[in-house]
């Protein structure tokens, strides 16, 4: 059988039904439409358990009582949805969660009342109440989106030691050891990035030894080495996510690091461009590879297929979904020629099968 890809689509429901579940022919890069789940409000962000048995989506909803992480079972046979429950996120306006390595806990990151969360997974793939959460305190540069916390991403490092919540509002990386056995996130020194630069999202290259910061705010990655012993980062570099000489408005939205650990990738919402550029495997610093259009508008998040050859990126304002081809050598991409409308798309999350 010809390989294929499930690729699940987390969206605003306003414009949209819910989590969309299409297959990908990587050779090709198109899409075909498989279902979708109704129900939940707002499912923006979604992450895969290691198992590949269960599915998790924020509902990023702000006001009271808040917002809430859904857990799904994924249907083997066909990759299909069905609700398991919902628990509270423990703030308001989740907008991004992750999975750590073991399939212990979800951990949620908070937007709009600046916290972080630490919730349990059953052996079934629902999920129990909140173990801990955190709520991040403080304030920034920017008088119009600094005034507090914005939690908009926590990530967990590839040894599974730590996690690293990276809030725009407080312009730091948020830094917490995951105690396990007590479900507890207990915190560590913070990692203090430029003023008024946003952070919003961060991944890590596959060594573990590098992470990569994008900024929504001044449009810039910043490269860190990290210490695995203590999880402590060290800036090594700041650089702009943009062409020079562009001076238009844009913000900066999703980083992914190559499965090889030889390209890092952004994407620009205003330039509404992915930033390709390479990545100094001796020093962790990245030099510029190019910039291609993503032929819409608001490019949200992306997602690189497992076999590392299809890149898909979502355009929230123009309700579509861009496939690429990416040169494995060069990192460059080049548009398949499909197209996928869907109603305000923000996440991708593919599985091959």
């Amino acid at each position: 059988m010809p390989v294929t890809t499930r690729v699940y689509v987390g969206t605003y429901t306003k414009e949209s039904k819910g989590i969309y579940l299409y297959h990908l022919n990587p050779a090709t890069g198109e899409l075909t439409y498989e279902s979708a789940v109704e129900g939940i409000q707002n499912p923006s962000f979604l992450d895969i358990h290691p198992n590949g048995q269960s599915l998790y989506s924020v509902s990023e909803v702000g006001g009271d009582p808040g917002g809430a992480i859904a857990a799904f079972s994924i249907d083997p046979s066909n990759g299909h949805l069905a609700p398991l429950n919902q628990v509270s996120s423990c703030g308001k306006g989740p907008c991004h969660l992750s999975i750590d390595a073991t399939g212990s806990y979800v951990l949620a990151a908070n937007y709009s009342s600046g916290s972080v969360a630490m919730i349990p997974i059953k052996d079934d793939g629902s999920l129990g109440e909140p173990a801990d959460s955190a709520q991040h305190e403080g304030s920034s540069a920017d008088p119009s989106r600094q005034k507090g916390p914005h939690a908009h991403s926590i990530t967990v490092a590839p040894d599974n030691r730590f996690a690293y919540a990276a809030d725009l509002g407080l312009d730091q990386i948020l830094v917490y050891e995951l105690d396990y056995a007590a479900g507890k996130l207990v915190p560590q020194l913070p990692v203090t990035v430029q003023p008024a630069a946003g952070p919003r999202h961060f991944a890590f290259h596959p060594n573990g030894a590098y992470g990569y910061l994008i900024n929504e705010l001044d449009n810039t990655f910043v490269a860190y080495s990290r210490d695995a012993a203590t999880g402590t980062l060290t800036e090594l570099q700041v650089i702009s996510t943009l062409p020079e000489g562009f001076s238009d408005t844009s913000y900066c939205a999703d980083v992914h690091v190559s499965a090889d650990g030889r390209f890092l990738y952004g994407s620009n919402r205003g330039h509404d461009s992915i930033a390709i550029y390479a990545i100094n495997g001796d020093t962790g610093k990245v030099s510029p590879v190019g910039y291609e259009s993503t032929q819409g508008k608001f490019p949200r998040n992306f997602g690189i297929d497992p076999s590392g050859s299809c890149m898909l990126v979502a355009n929230q304002n123009t309700d579509d979904i861009v496939s690429y081809h990416i040169n494995k050598d060069s990192g460059t991409l080049k548009p398949t020629g499909h197209v996928t409308k869907v109603g305000a798309p923000v996440c991708v999350k593919m599985v091959a099968v």
